[in-house]
């Protein structure tokens, strides 16, 4: 069995999407949705530095786009879709509960929102490398700090103010090797983010759903989603609450998942699958030299 995930805000790098606008096709489709979202895709795919694609109100419509774009080119449908984060609605696009154009205008909803709630207070997120959940996350919660991605294979990310990310660099958790501050503008999956939540459901009230016609992970609890109202509903809560990364993981096991692909710009979550899934074969699509590879497994394990 197949798992095709998403990634989340930070995996974009300077001129990612460069290569992908080179497949058939794919300049015309980018160009539809910079027109639809107000945003010239290509141009901060390819042309824009990284402190112009940091921002949140871009990154997060270029991230969807890319994954989008990717998972298109390999043209197969997974038993299994998941994002992380932002990569959530990326994979309620290809899970057919959403449309490809919809999702675009969601994640622009999302990105302004979000931009909006972290130019209130000066805040980040950091990757605390190593340690013990049972150790670190009472630390996190001990400095004012939200486990706001647990991610597993070793992996928290926290989220506060600029003080509060400050103070954890000087005093990390027990068994914590490293603090790694993320390329991320705010505290995204906490209270923070309150406001962005509010501005989400109103835009989610005009969406056309369907029911997922794959099998849905939600990255809220790990719990796969059946019918396209509580995809949305939880896309919407998402954004001021936790990523469990972990338990999505534990639920591709419990699933049989066999081989697990990540769309573009992929990488982040291949990593933390090679820690955590032992045995999972996995790829991440970085540029459409890797789609050979990905097809050859696909057609190995789709129908596993």
């Amino acid at each position: 069995m197949l798992v095709l995930v998403a990634p989340g805000q930070g995996a974009q790098t300077p001129g990612f999407l460069t290569p992908w606008l080179e497949l058939p096709g794919a300049a015309d489709r980018i160009a539809g949705w910079s027109e639809a979202i107000g945003l010239d895709l290509a141009h901060y795919g390819t042309k824009a530095d990284a402190d112009e694609i940091r921002d949140t109100a871009v990154a997060q419509p270029l991230l969807v786009a890319s994954g989008l774009l990717s998972a298109a080119a390999l043209d197969a449908s997974p038993g299994v879709v998941a994002g992380h984060s932002v990569g959530e609605i990326a994979a309620a696009a290809l899970a057919g509960v959403i449309d490809e154009e919809a999702a675009l205008r969601l994640v622009r909803t999302r990105g302004l929102g979000m931009a909006e709630a972290a130019a209130v207070t000066e805040t980040g997120m950091a990757a605390l490398l190593g340690g013990d959940p049972e150790v670190t996350i009472p630390h996190l919660e001990k400095l004012g700090l939200t486990p706001a991605n647990v991610n597993g294979g070793g992996q928290i990310v926290a989220a506060g103010t600029a003080e509060q990310i400050a103070a954890l660099e000087a005093d990390k958790p027990e068994g914590v090797r490293r603090v790694v501050a993320l390329k991320v503008a705010g505290a995204f999956h906490t209270h923070h983010m309150a406001p962005a939540v509010e501005k989400l459901r109103a835009a989610a009230d005009s969406l056309t759903v369907s029911d997922p016609k794959v099998t849905y992970v939600s990255n809220a609890d790990g719990k796969t989603v059946a019918t396209g109202d509580e995809v949305i509903s939880r896309l919407v809560g998402q954004v001021a609450n936790p990523v469990r990364w972990d338990l999505c993981m534990e639920t591709f096991a419990a699933l049989g998942v066999t081989a697990l692909i990540e769309a573009a710009p992929g990488g982040t979550l291949v990593g933390l699958a090679k820690r955590a899934l032992p045995g999972v074969k996995t790829l991440a699509l970085k540029t459409p030299d890797d789609l050979d590879a990905a097809r050859a497994l696909i057609s190995e394990h789709a129908g596993a």
